[in-house]
């Protein structure tokens, strides 16, 4: 119990800390937009991560002790031999940040991005080289680098990465909600992430998203290997992206994190018109496509081997992302996507028949219903599907011809007026539900108005239909023990004594008015 209470605070403090810097940063932002802010503080927050990470290297080899005898501290091959990018002297932030006061530093900070990128090939054209631009007030641009020079002060490289990753994906976050609608196109929150992570565990093996934003996906599986006391490279991420910028944001992610985003791909075309990974098998897929995109090529990809289960409509790409991660999925693997709610009930353009084979495929092994308000660019209602190619056993009991609905709609608590997001105990109940009934010695049961284990036949006879509050039904309401002829005698009387009241009070408002010359 100590050890949880201590990360409880550990978190707080964390949460604490990384509100301070956004709240600071933002007074630094003046009249600049926040989709172009973003790149700036993010920008930076990177560039201090690899100097950081550079910085200890460069100790370890100036002191020549045990494996660095005889290193040169000034030889680019030292620092990729042990994966740590090589940052020049000009871009180094002991460097910039004493320049951090100077009209140039806008100028100088392009220079430097553009020096890393030359020196370090797999971040071409990744770096932002935007501080140079005239609408950016120098002298906050200063001030911001002192305020993340603060960050991760000390001499431990894994400190400045949680750090500085930490501090990365909260302003991510922050940015997206600024942003709204079009924070939502590169970010995923952080409580939908964990809660996919954390049914699926990919504990080792290959991990895709097919639209995988600014890397989130990625980011939750590593802090889960981790967690479970595997290490990074158990894990190997494929992705690919569609915009450029978003592309840019998910490759510094990941980097700032040490995962290998070299099979992270981007081309204007997208998943389905040029799929970056097209002989991929995953054990582990991860995404939140766009909800009910219309115009995704359905003319050029018609005849498509992903549409294994049925040909998706030409309006609404839906059962398109679900075939194309299937198509993607291992012989083993399992997946979690993130879908429009309309998904398990349309029966339009032939959605209710791809729905249905994908069903009778055996494929389906979890649904979970989400509150809404959970996301920034959307208030659609949406669900989880989780598909599985284990349902056979492998590790887990047999669960062929059964599904696991889940109802979380009223989950959740609000952060502000239009967020809401899980708790840990919201992640955890859900995700412990999952895992109990996937389990040989679990000790799931039905819960009324949460959960229920559905046979095929029930599915069937719904029509095929995947909405969980059909399955779990109303919650229970607790006995008061009080019996229904006086319950209703007693609710009865006292509603006869307010109307009787009510009638005294309108009485009094009338002769009132009456009194300054007003009649009812």
């Amino acid at each position: 119990m100590k050890m949880k209470n201590d990360s409880t605070e550990k978190n707080g403090q964390n949460a604490r800390l990384e509100g301070q810097l956004f709240s600071a940063a933002d007074k630094l932002r003046k009249n600049i937009d926040a989709a172009e802010y973003k790149h700036i503080v993010l920008g930076l927050i990177f560039l201090k991560y690899i100097s950081d990470s550079f910085e200890v290297m460069h100790e370890k080899l100036s002191s020549g002790k045990a494996d660095y005898a005889g290193a040169d501290p000034e030889d680019p091959d030292e620092y990729r031999a042990e994966n740590v990018f090589w940052v020049p002297q000009e871009a180094r932030w002991t460097h910039l940040h004493s320049r951090a006061k100077q009209p140039s530093i806008g100028k100088d900070l392009d220079a430097a991005m553009d020096a890393i990128e030359k020196h370090n090939p797999t971040l071409k054209s990744i770096l932002p080289k935007v501080f140079a631009s005239p609408n950016i007030d120098k002298l906050a641009l200063g001030a911001l680098i002192d305020l993340i020079s603060n960050i991760a002060l000390g001499d431990e490289a894994a400190k400045s990465k949680d750090i500085l990753g930490r501090v990365y994906e909260y302003f991510l976050g922050q940015f997206a909600s600024a942003e709204g609608k079009k924070g939502g196109q590169f970010y995923t929150p952080r409580s939908i992430v964990e809660l996919m992570v954390d049914m699926i565990e990919p504990h080792k093996g290959r991990v895709y998203d097919p639209a995988c934003g600014s890397g989130g996906m990625f980011v939750m599986s590593e802090k889960f290997v981790l967690s479970h006391r595997g290490r990074i490279d158990d894990i190997s991420v494929f992705g690919q992206e569609s915009n450029h910028t978003t592309y840019r944001l998910a490759r510094m992610n990941l980097a700032i994190r040490g995962i290998d985003g070299s099979q992270v791909e981007w081309n204007n075309e997208g998943s389905f018109l040029k799929d970056a990974h097209p002989d991929l098998k995953a054990d582990y897929i991860l995404a939140n496509p766009p909800f009910n995109q219309d115009d995704w090529g359905w003319d050029i990809v018609k005849n498509d081997p992903r549409w294994q289960y049925g040909m998706p409509p030409s309006g609404n790409a839906n059962f398109g992302w679900m075939q194309h991660m299937i198509y993607h999925l291992a012989p083993k693997g399992v997946m979690a996507m993130v879908l429009a709610n309309g998904s398990l009930s349309s029966n339009q353009s032939g959605e209710g028949e791809i729905r249905q084979n994908i069903v009778d495929a055996d494929l389906v092994d979890c649904i979970v219903a989400l509150p809404k308000q959970l996301f920034y660019n959307t208030g659609i209602p949406a669900c989880l599907w989780f598909i599985s190619r284990k349902r056979l056993g492998n590790g887990d009991r047999k669960r062929t011809g059964e599904v696991l609905f889940i109802d979380a709609s009223e989950m959740g608590h609000l952060v502000d007026r239009t967020h809401r997001e899980f708790t840990d105990e919201d992640v955890q109940k859900i995700a412990q539900t999952y895992h109990e009934w996937r389990s040989k010695d679990g000790k799931y049961e039905d819960v009324k108005g949460f959960c229920r284990s559905a046979a095929l036949p029930e599915i069937q006879k719904h029509k095929y239909v995947l909405t969980p509050g059909r399955y779990v039904g109303a919650a229970a309401v607790a006995d008061d023990g009080e019996p229904f002829d006086e319950k209703m005698k007693r609710l009865t009387s006292t509603l006869k004594s307010q109307m009787a009241e009510e009638e005294q009070l309108n009485a009094e408002i009338a002769k009132q008015l009456k009194k300054v010359g007003f009649d009812l």
